[in-house]
């Protein structure tokens, strides 16, 4: 289980042992922590970046993805570094943003608001932008944009109402998750799954390859087998 906020000594020893950078995530997204898991990478920390992410008049979505993850990966790498281990570590921020043309849409957080994107969504296409800032050592910045389009069926009343009553929406761009529920709603997607999810895996291990990051160390754990 991965500390919110763990010491210095903790994040210190753990460096020492392993020999590696650390590793701080920029989000409190427990989606982007599973799938970082998934491919064998544990951060050493979370540091969710607390900012505004209201669109600025005129931002394509694509433009609105890359500022807010730029400016989380800012703001983590800022409260990282005041812990001595991280100076040297990385800092990966990701920001999802679910658009209709240029229309973004928002984090749903009422049942109007996910009502509203279902209704939209509905029997369309959409896209799905989600772009990676890794904050490094001596100001180095990696950024990269990757986008899925996703087209959903022609929702009934009946599922949207059903959708609705699950509270699987609350807090999702767009108002659902594809992992959940609303999977089933996905009449096509092309490209990456786990973008849409809220991280692009392929993607995110070479970053952190390219950087140093020994991403296939932990692939040699045993406890990570599945039976």
């Amino acid at each position: 289980m991965i500390a919110p906020s763990p010491d210095q000594n903790d994040i210190s020893r753990g460096r020492q042992d392993t020999g590696r950078p650390t590793l701080v995530l920029a989000s409190g997204s427990p989606r982007r922590l599973a799938l970082l898991q998934q491919v064998g990478i544990d951060p050493d920390s979370l540091l969710p970046a607390d900012i505004d992410e209201s669109p600025r008049k005129g931002e394509t979505p694509r433009a609105l993805a890359q500022r807010l993850a730029r400016t989380k990966a800012e703001v983590s790498r800022r409260a990282a570094d005041r812990v001595e281990a991280n100076i040297d570590g990385l800092v990966l921020a990701a920001d999802t943003v679910v658009a209709v043309g240029r229309r973004v849409l928002p984090k749903a957080e009422t049942h109007e608001q996910a009502e509203a994107c279902l209704q939209l969504l509905s029997g369309r296409g959409h896209r799905v932008y989600t772009a990676l800032c890794i904050s490094a050592p001596k100001d180095v910045v990696r950024q990269r944009l990757v986008e899925t389009r996703v087209r959903f069926k022609k929702l009934s009343r009946a599922e949207i109402a059903a959708y609705l009553a699950s509270g699987e929406w609350r807090g999702k761009a767009g108002g659902y998750a594809i992992q959940g529920l609303a999977g089933s709603f996905v009449a096509k997607l092309v490209g990456s799954y786990s973008n849409v999810v809220g991280l692009p895996l392929h993607e995110t291990v070479n970053m952190l390859a390219g950087l140093k990051y020994p991403v296939l160390d932990g692939w040699q754990d045993p406890a990570r087998i599945r039976p």
